[in-house]
C-alpha cells in the first residue's frame, strides 16, 4: 500500500521547523510533545529519511528535512486557499506591518502563515527596522501596525510578551580574553544598545563598538567571526551561537517588553493585531 504526506503532519513538521524545539511547536499546535514526537516519528517512516538532527538547544532540519520544508510549505498554502475559497471565509485587502529584524525572524513566519491559512485574500507588506525606526514611520502614517519594544518596566498593559536580552558570541568565546570588550550592537538609540553599555558602564567594565548596524545578519555575521559579542533577544539567538554566561564583568541585561500599535481601526488591522496578541505568547 502506497503511503501519503498527511496535511497535519506536515503542519506539525512545519511548526517543529519554525520554532526549533519540540516544546514550543507543542504550544504552538495545542498537543503534547509526546504526541508532537508520535507525529514526527510517523512522517519520518512515510518519506524514510530522518528530518531533524537533535541538539542542547534543540532541533535542527536535516538535509532531507530542508526538502521536505519547501515542499510542506507549498502544500499547506495550496491547502489553506483551497479551503478558504470553497468555504468562502476570509477578509481580503493589504495591511502594512512594521517589526523589528529579531522579532520577524522568529515570529513572522508561523504568525503570516496561520493569518494566511484563515485570510488568504490578505496581503501583509512587511517593514523590518529597529523600534526607533518603526515608530518614525509610524508617525508618517505609513504603518498599519507595528511590534515593538519597549523598556523594562513598561505598563503591563501594553505588554503582549516579555523577552531577556543575552550576550550572544560563537561557540568557544571567552570574554576574559577581551580588554577591551568588542561589541556588536544596534544603533546607538536602540534598547539592546542602550542596555549593554549602561550595564558595563555600571559593572566597570572596558568596552568598544567594534560594529553597530541596524541589521540583524551584519550584527550575527561579526559574532560568528569571533570579533565581537552582541545583545540579542534570547528567543532570536540563532542556534549556532551561543548565550555567554553573566560574570561579575559581563552583567544581567534587563528584559524588553514586546507591544502591538495599532493605528486606524479596520476589520482587517483588528483581525490581524487579535491573531498577533493570541498567538504571540505562545511562540
Amino acid at each position: 500500500m502506497s503511503l501519503s504526506l498527511d496535511i497535519d503532519l506536515l503542519r506539525s513538521f512545519v511548526a517543529i521547523s519554525e520554532a526549533r524545539s519540540l516544546s514550543r511547536a507543542a504550544n504552538r499546535v495545542g498537543r503534547t510533545q509526546s504526541a508532537l514526537s508520535q507525529q514526527l516519528k510517523r512522517l519520518e517512516e512515510i518519506v524514510e529519511q530522518p528530518l531533524f538532527q537533535r541538539t542542547g538547544r534543540g532541533v535542527l532540519l536535516t538535509a532531507h528535512g530542508e526538502r521536505l520544508l519547501a515542499h510542506a510549505q507549498r502544500i499547506l498554502r495550496l491547502h489553506d486557499e483551497a479551503m478558504a475559497d470553497l468555504s468562502a471565509k476570509g477578509l481580503s485587502g493589504t495591511i502594512r506591518f512594521g517589526c523589528p529584524d529579531d522579532y520577524a525572524a522568529v515570529f513572522l513566519p508561523y504568525l503570516l502563515r496561520q493569518f494566511a491559512s484563515q485570510h488568504p485574500n490578505v496581503l501583509v507588506e512587511v517593514i523590518c527596522a529597529p523600534t526607533p525606526r518603526l515608530l518614525q514611520q509610524w508617525d508618517k502614517h505609513a504603518l498599519d501596525l507595528a511590534l515593538i519594544s519597549l523598556p523594562d518596566g513598561a505598563p503591563d498593559e501594553s505588554i503582549i510578551r516579555r523577552e531577556p536580552l543575552v550576550w550572544v558570541g560563537c561557540p568557544g568565546t571567552e570574554t576574559a580574553d577581551f580588554d577591551p570588550l568588542p561589541l556588536a550592537l544596534s544603533s546607538p538609540d536602540t534598547l539592546d544598545h542602550l542596555a549593554a553599555r549602561a550595564s558595563l558602564d555600571r559593572a566597570g567594565r572596558g568596552y568598544r563598538i567594534a560594529y553597530a548596524s541596524d541589521s540583524l545578519a551584519g550584527l550575527t555575521a561579526l559574532v560568528r567571526s569571533g570579533q565581537a559579542i552582541a545583545v540579542i533577544t534570547r528567543t532570536a539567538v540563532p542556534p549556532d551561537l551561543c548565550i555567554l554566561d553573566t560574570t561579575a564583568t559581563l552583567p544581567t541585561l534587563p528584559s524588553v517588553g514586546i507591544s502591538l500599535k495599532l493605528g486606524h481601526s479596520t476589520p482587517l488591522s483588528e483581525a490581524f493585531a487579535e491573531h498577533t496578541r493570541r498567538s504571540l505568547p505562545l511562540l
